[in-house]
């Protein structure tokens, strides 16, 4: 199969994390985290906030602006027994955006949990607001794979997003190991969070403060946003004793034209990814503008495979794989471009428009941590040496890495 070449033993990704390394809660100011920095092949250590003093003059900063919905909904039958229905992508409407929008009828594809309660029939649940009262029913359909496709009716005058955020949860991570607070709805946000459809946060973006983007703006450091929806994927363990044979994960991506444009204009600077969803876009754009070269009647919206950039040998500039897209957008009159990418990015990887990124510490044996390792090498065990022995914390509401090889 494409990929046998990518013959990794995940094994080797493994690294001693014990309970108490995990922030389990943010710190009180965002941007009072540690930032492990590796530079010149040199590893040090600064407060976050100095981010700003690190980075060179005109460089790009590339940021997930995705927002967390309150994907958990947890149903309470007759018997007592809990149902949570955990809202994972629209199946129809499948587009995010217009599922969030719709007003009383939808289907998501969900997990559900305690789903032997569940034996047949309707669940419901409601709740009273601004003097009225809103009813959610969930109706389970056909299973796909280990979740479910749930059918939603609702009270009409509402939109999906409008019901999500009264009814339900934030979803924390698992690894937790604790139920969401009030406060999680804005810790487990970024500040720039806008389009919503992410069911985890872009975590190395939790670190970024007003006061950040102001001393990033007086050090002429410019900041472009694109969109990936982060799935419930992004948790899914590596199973396999080999990365040839994990299946990656798809998510929804947006970029606008002007971002493309920000990318040319900076692709012989310093282009800096604000974490690995980031990263996964960006260096999508790449492939997909080579296959706009290489197939003239290639559709416009992205669609990146997996093993795609491991399938061949590609000698297509940066530059030119970007403005094939950029033309492209043009000639079709469109602003913004949408898709989905599976790249799977790990050693053997070469970066094509990503040259630095900004990252959290990851989970022992994670695609994730394949993806940093395909850009510093071997040099990840170094540093997560030194953030273990240096008391670092780990994880979503841990500390964050500078990695420029």
């Amino acid at each position: 199969m494409i990929g046998k070449s990518l013959d990794i033993a995940i094994a080797d990704f493994d690294y001693s994390l014990t309970e108490d390394r995990i922030a389990k809660f943010p710190l009180a100011q965002r941007d009072k985290a540690k930032l492990l920095v590796l530079r010149d092949e040199a590893i040090s250590e600064i407060p976050f906030f100095e981010l700003p003093q690190l980075l060179d003059k005109d460089s790009l900063l590339i940021y997930n602006d995705t927002k967390v919905v309150h994907a958990r909904l947890f149903f309470k039958k007759d018997s007592g027994s809990i149902i949570e229905v955990f809202c994972l992508e629209p199946t129809d409407p499948n587009e995010i955006q217009i599922a969030f929008a719709q007003k009383g009828l939808g289907r998501w594809k969900c997990f559900i949990g305690n789903n032997k309660k569940w034996k047949q029939g309707q669940l419901t649940k409601s709740i009273e607001y601004e003097g009225k009262t809103i009813t959610l029913n969930a109706e389970r359909e056909q299973q796909v794979d280990n979740a479910w496709v749930v059918k939603f009716t609702w009270t009409k005058e509402y939109s999906f997003a409008e019901v999500l955020s009264l009814m339900g949860v934030i979803p924390l991570p698992p690894y937790l190991n604790r139920e969401a607070r009030k406060e999680d709805n804005d810790d487990y946000q970024t500040i720039y969070a806008l389009e919503e459809g992410s069911v985890a946060a872009p975590t190395a973006g939790l670190h970024f403060t007003e006061n950040t983007f102001l001393d990033l703006d007086n050090k002429q450091v410019k900041s472009s946003f694109v969109t990936l929806h982060v799935g419930a994927g992004t948790f899914k363990p590596v199973n396999t004793d080999s990365i040839a044979d994990h299946v990656m994960h798809t998510e929804k991506i947006t970029i606008t034209k002007q971002v493309i444009k920000d990318l040319i204009d900076y692709i012989d600077k310093k282009i800096i990814c604000v974490g690995t969803t980031s990263v996964r876009t960006i260096e999508s754009l790449y492939w997909h503008g080579v296959k706009l070269i290489e197939i003239k009647d290639t559709d416009i919206d992205i669609d990146v495979k997996q093993w795609e950039p491991y399938q061949k040998e590609v000698d297509v500039k940066p530059k030119e794989a970007l403005q094939a897209i950029l033309d492209k957008m043009e000639e079709e009159n469109i602003d913004l471009l949408c898709g989905q990418t599976q790249i799977i990015i790990a050693p053997s990887y070469k970066y094509r428009i990503v040259q630095a990124m900004i990252t959290n510490f990851h989970q022992p044996k994670s695609t994730l941590l394949l993806l940093v390792s395909a850009m510093i090498g071997e040099k990840w065990k170094e540093c997560y040496k030194f953030a273990l022995e240096n008391e670092f914390r780990f994880l979503s509401f841990g500390d964050a890495c500078y990695f420029e090889p």
